[in-house]
């Protein structure tokens, strides 16, 4: 049909479309469209529509990563006889019929690492070949090899073990966990639950986590799938460089696993290949988080800093003149925001070395210099004692008494100077800012408290407006504390 002969019908259809196209070029005015608050939006990141090259990483990265299974020994606990002496009636039984000492029981562990050196130097956890008899470590493909223990470091939970082979081996290279940013995807390949290499994907779901595990506490949060077995295993970033050891998990949480910054394991690893163990700095010092009381009980205008809240006798930073009270807010250049920033900035630096540390004291500021010591194996032991309930005072919520020799001698007491606290009220102010029965006052609001004499007077001028700061003595060691009186009545 010719095109300038339209039938009605035609017409009709003709007509229809062009109203339709109109209606279509009208903005917002067709399913789909983009709503009013989009309307003169421009994207404020590019997006990339591609997906990480998961397939390609995989393939690249898998060859590096090994599962590692130790025997583990399992002491069987000595039992006491009817008789009154100790032995084990299992081991009597094996000398007596047998002639030989009964069979020690093994118990298997399964975990993951990674090859750095193509000689054969693998990155795992310490937790994973602690105490270990044997180690055996398996490539992806199949092979499987004998390693030796080259060094542990159970502090931020890393070892080095090594392994023998004839080829070189496939490695990865580390890559730089510090430029790492919220939302980055990241890849982990393990041994989860013993099921041989498996890859799981994710982001980088949070920085710098403390989760308890020690004092050097900065690990990487993600939600890539980490379970039992994963522990030593590496994480990656999308260049397929390792950015983190995975090495902890949440109990019975899902999508939550943390991983050791490779920033913090480079300077570990170098010195577990040279000789075998770690050795840091050692400031000698007690610190804690400046809390909102604790700003305004010092005076401070932010919150900052470390608070020094004990002074080791005789070590590095009490030769240097630090002291109780002192508020550390700069480490060799450092910033410290985070009382927890100090002991990761201490420990990088090697024994022996002169640092200068910013610090507050009384309002003013002062730079220390500070030779630094070696940071000791043994961990001071806890002081536990057990003291007779009496009456709460009302005012600060809690119950003191002079320190006898006997409750000297109970709580390892060096001298009798201060008060202990014998009993707390469950709601007070006390209870609320964390003072423990046991706890030995030796300061209020700066002043010393040698005895009751001297804790009754301070006690006697406390503003009920204002925070009260006590430097308490517990387990050893000094602690701050901040609390509101309640006035009595």
């Amino acid at each position: 049909m010719p095109c300038g002969n339209l039938t009605p019908r035609s017409s009709r259809v003709l007509a229809m479309v062009v109203v339709v196209l109109l209606w279509l070029s009208v903005p917002g005015s067709f399913p789909g469209a983009a709503p009013f608050w989009e309307e003169g939006r421009r994207t404020p990141f590019a997006v990339q529509p591609e997906r990480p090259a998961f397939v390609e990483l995989a393939k690249a990265l898998t060859p590096a990563v090994v599962n590692i299974s130790t025997k583990q020994e399992v002491k069987r606990p000595r039992m006491r006889s009817p008789f009154g002496e100790e032995g084990d009636p299992f081991e009597d039984f094996f000398e007596r019929f047998f002639g030989r000492r009964a069979p020690r029981r093994q118990r298997p562990s399964l975990g993951s690492g990674f090859i750095i050196n193509s000689t054969g130097y693998v990155v795992t956890n310490n937790h994973v070949v602690e105490g270990a008899t044997e180690i055996k470590v398996t490539l992806a493909t199949k092979e499987t090899y004998d390693a030796t223990l080259v060094g542990r470091d159970p502090k931020i939970d890393l070892a080095l073990i090594k392994i023998k082979s004839d080829k070189p081996l496939p490695t990865v290279p580390f890559g730089d966990s510090e430029a790492l940013e919220v939302g980055d995807w990241v890849m982990a390949i393990g041994n989860p639950f013993g099921l041989g290499h498996t890859v799981t994907t994710g982001i980088v779901s949070a920085k710098g986590r403390i989760i308890g595990a020690g004092p050097y506490d900065d690990f990487i949060q993600t939600d890539a799938s980490i379970n039992p077995g994963n522990s030593g295993g590496p994480l990656f970033n999308m260049r397929g460089e390792v950015i983190g050891i995975n090495t902890a998990i949440v109990a019975g949480g899902q999508g939550i696993g943390f991983a050791i910054p490779v920033h913090m394991a480079k300077e570990v690893l170098l010195q577990l290949h040279d000789q075998g163990k770690v050795t840091r700095g050692w400031l000698g010092v007690a610190i804690q988080r400046l809390s909102p009381d604790l700003v305004q009980a010092f005076k401070l205008e932010n919150d900052h800093g470390a608070l020094v809240a004990d002074v080791v006798p005789d070590g590095p930073a009490a030769k240097a003149g630090i002291e109780r009270g002192d508020i550390i807010v700069r480490f060799q250049g450092h910033k410290v925001q985070e009382s927890s920033e100090l002991p990761r900035l201490v420990a990088t630096v090697a024994p022996g070395t002169q640092v200068d540390i910013d610090l507050l004291r009384g309002g003013k500021k002062l730079t220390i210099p500070v030779k630094l010591g070696t940071l000791p194996d043994e961990e001071p032991q806890e002081k536990v004692a057990r003291l007779q309930p009496s009456d709460v005072e009302e005012t600060l919520g809690l119950q003191v008494q002079a320190i006898t020799p006997d409750i000297a001698r109970t709580l390892r007491l060096e001298h009798t100077e201060g008060v202990v606290v014998s009993q707390i009220a469950p709601e007070g102010p006390a209870a609320e800012a964390g003072v423990r029965r046991g706890d030995i006052i030796r300061e209020i609001n700066r002043k010393p408290v040698t005895d009751m004499d001297a804790y009754q007077e301070a006690t006697t001028q406390l503003d009920p407006e204002s925070p009260i700061l006590l430097l308490l003595e517990r387990r050893g060691s000094g602690i701050y504390v901040a609390l509101k009186p309640r006035k009595a009545g």
